[in-house]
């Protein structure tokens, strides 16, 4: 887990504020769910062969005798909010995102934590292709904004539970003669959940996966025909991809369309987000039958991504303005220009008295404000601060002049950059 520092806040409140600008311009509402869940939200719903219930959930049991478990990704809480509080009931699709902290016993690397912070979209209560599409375009809008150009949209159909049985039967015949050969997380998966092999990081050059069959070749009628409409729909709207036969994504309730989306050089091992598909999942959380489609997309990802461009400085913000108060009455003149300037939305740094006149002028110099407000005790008694522009560039020049205190807002409001 990792601490953000004040140098870095202004770029997670900047992907923050964008993400929300966009998911709106496409009517998503926000949701927010707890922290922390009923155990089984998670357990029941990921499928035992997931990476999240078999080593990364973090569960823990309260006074009570409760099975809880910290929220490990944020599908399946919003869909259990979905039913409880009677959603179906609602306008369909419900279009909701979330942007919010989840935990995972994960092996920490560039990128990934184990408290990690997602932004997700999900429109629940709609089979059509046409929203599988749009949440996608959503997804790669986001990205955009952001300045994240260059990546790879890969996209794959795992069809329905009754296609990715039979599918099952033929990856079984054909990674048999290479069973001993392939890793231990893969020989588990061969009797638990074998289409997992295909996304295995251990074995993803190995001759058995490489050459292994495509789901694309198996899929039902209906299924082929729900792809080649999200396709159709992606061209419309203008939006390439890949298709990859390989993408299986990591948890159980997914079905039909899966995606991931890559940064350059990624070798897809390091997908900057992904979504899919899960028709399924609120059944399983003890709802109606309900389609569904949405996306996470990794913060820390994102932020990494943007560094790595040149998209984001790292540094503090700095305030329009600096006081320097002198003496006792200056300090409280300086206090109530400050006030006077903040009401008008100007930041200010307010100085604090018993520092020489130079050095607080060089400490303000190099703070990166563009004002200092001087106020000593003959200031405060004529009620004015004298105004000193410290960046070159003001259109009143580089002399310092006194204002009223009263004035300073009308004065410093008006000026660019402020």
């Amino acid at each position: 887990m990792h601490d953000t520092l004040p140098e870095e806040a202004g770029l997670w409140r900047h992907i923050r504020d964008t993400a929300e600008r966009v998911a709106r311009l496409y009517d998503y509402r926000q949701i927010t769910t707890p922290i922390v869940e009923d155990a089984s939200v998670f357990l029941h719903t990921a499928g035992d062969e997931s990476d999240i219930v078999r080593k990364e959930v973090y569960l823990f049991e309260d006074r009570g005798g409760d099975a809880l478990a910290l929220r490990p990704e944020g599908t399946a809480a919003v869909c259990r909010a979905y039913i409880e509080h009677g959603m179906a009931s609602r306008p369909q699709p419900v279009r909701l995102f979330y942007f919010g902290p989840f935990f995972r016993y994960d092996r920490p690397q560039a990128g990934r934590y184990r408290q990690l912070w997602q932004f997700g979209v999900e429109a629940i209560g709609t089979d059509s292709p046409a929203a599988d599409a749009e949440l996608i375009d959503l997804q790669l809008a986001l990205y955009r904004e952001l300045g994240l150009t260059g990546l790879t949209l890969r996209i794959n159909s795992i069809g329905t539970a009754e296609t990715r049985r039979a599918f099952g039967k033929v990856l079984e015949q054909h990674f048999l003669p290479y069973l001993k050969t392939l890793s231990v997380d893969s020989r588990r998966r061969f009797d638990t959940n074998i289409l997992r092999i295909l996304d295995s990081k251990e074995d993803a050059q190995h001759e058995a996966v490489l050459t292994a069959p495509s789901i694309l070749d198996h899929l039902s009628a209906e299924d082929r025909a729900h792809f080649e409409a999200v396709q159709r729909h992606l061209s419309d709207l203008g939006i390439a991809y890949e298709i990859d036969p390989r993408i299986v994504r990591g948890l159980d309730y997914y079905a039909r369309t899966v995606w991931e989306v890559e940064p350059p050089g990624a070798g897809g091992q390091s997908t900057i987000g992904a979504g899919g598909r899960y028709d399924g999942l609120i059944e399983v959380l003890g709802g109606p039958p309900t389609p569904a489609v949405g996306f996470a997309t990794g913060i820390e990802r994102i932020a990494l991504n943007m560094r790595e461009r040149g998209l984001w400085a790292a540094g503090d913000s700095t305030p329009d303005v600096i006081t320097i108060p002198l003496g006792e009455q200056g300090a409280s003149a300086a206090a109530r220009a400050a006030a006077v300037l903040r009401n008008a939305g100007v930041s200010v740094r307010n100085g604090l008295p018993g520092r020489s006149m130079r050095a607080a002028l060089r400490a303000a110099d190099a703070s990166g404000a563009r004002y200092a407000l001087i106020a000593g005790d003959a200031e405060a008694a004529a009620g004015t601060v004298v105004l000193k522009p410290l960046r070159g560039d003001d259109p009143a020049g580089t002399e310092q002049r006194t204002v009223e205190i009263e004035s300073l807002a009308a004065v410093l409001t008006d000026r660019p950059g402020t």
